[in-house]
């Protein structure tokens, strides 16, 4: 019997704020629970308890791997806001500001190891099965990182690498969080592959959205400061089409746009979203996030699952698109 997505982040939480009790020395683990218990949407371990329901096995089951990737995932949140030294996440200080950054850094290394720990909870072969996809998929978002890092400082990035980013910075852990669902129900080594290539894709087309809505997003619904990508210069999918698409005038304006402190703000973005519509990177964009999308819907026919599971699945993806789960 499957859950709503509710019902599973419901379960999910509660599991956390058991997870999240009072230890010392409590400058290492305050931190880790003030991180853990800021909220988000715990999109990944919700993926991990529905993927392991979708696959016969009981979700509940599958909590100390959901907890595992939920751990990773903020670790990897601070000890990035200390590399941007950023002061908000989710509208609340960041740890190196509320605490230090040398208590960032270490309470980051904290919780990488907690996340390992978590694995332990299983037997032999699922143990070595979860840790030896946990380990790969922890290397390439540190990978991804830096390859974002790399980006800000060049200006030859070309649309093949930047799409290599984003799935190693967000969309492998998506995909890694299904899989571990369906590692802990027992599923076979083609479903595991299938479902996990389902939740990379739609990894990939969330995160293309997401360039795409930072542009041309509603600021009431879209969580973030619409044109934020534009205003710190961010070379996303949007930005590398408009290059490829614009003339030789446009395309040395957008360059000069986005290397020279613009004297307003407002114009400098209004002019760019100009040149992504008017170029046709917009337009681009939109069909990329679709072909993602629909590669992902595709790939469920080939998973050992009954036809209303996969309806659910994909249901979960338009939901996700569409940002209302």
């Amino acid at each position: 019997m499957m859950l709503s997505i509710q019902e599973y982040r419901d379960a999910f939480v509660a599991y956390l704020k058991n997870y999240n009790t009072p230890k010392d020395p409590r400058n290492l683990y305050d931190p880790i629970d003030y991180i853990l218990s800021l909220g988000g949407k715990r999109l990944r371990p919700v993926l991990t308890l529905m993927s392991a329901d979708i696959f016969n096995g009981n979700y509940k089951d599958a909590l100390n791997a959901a907890l595992s990737i939920e751990v990773f995932h903020n670790f990897s949140l601070v000890h990035d806001d200390i590399m941007d030294d950023a002061p908000l996440r989710r509208g609340k200080a960041t740890v190196h500001e509320k605490w230090d950054v040398n208590t960032g850094i270490l309470s980051g290394d904290a919780m990488l190891i907690m996340a390992y720990q978590l694995f332990e909870n299983y037997q032999a072969a699922k143990f070595q099965d979860l840790a030896k996809l946990f380990s790969k998929t922890a290397l390439e978002v540190c990978e991804g990182q830096q390859y974002d890092v790399d980006f800000e400082t060049r200006n030859d990035v070309t649309i093949p690498e930047y799409l290599k980013m984003i799935e190693y910075k967000t969309a492998v852990l998506v995909g890694a969080a299904m899989k571990m669902g369906a590692i802990v129900a027992g599923a076979s080594v083609d479903d595991q592959q299938h479902i996990y290539e389902f939740g990379r894709n739609l990894g990939i087309a969330f995160q293309l959205q997401d360039d795409y809505l930072d542009a041309f997003g509603n600021p009431k619904t879209f969580g973030k400061q619409v044109g934020g990508d534009i205003i710190e210069n961010k070379k996303t999918y949007l930005y590398l089409k408009a290059l490829a698409f614009s003339s030789e005038a446009d395309k040395s304006k957008l360059q000069e746009l986005f290397t020279v402190a613009p004297d307003s703000v407002e114009q400098k973005v209004a002019v760019v979203k100009r040149l992504f519509l008017e170029s046709g990177a917009a337009e681009a964009t939109q069909q990329a996030i679709k072909a993602y999308t629909d590669k992902a819907f595709s790939g469920l026919e080939s998973l050992q699952i009954s036809e209303p599971k996969k309806a659910l699945l994909k249901a979960f993806g338009t939901n996700l698109m569409n940002r209302t789960v």
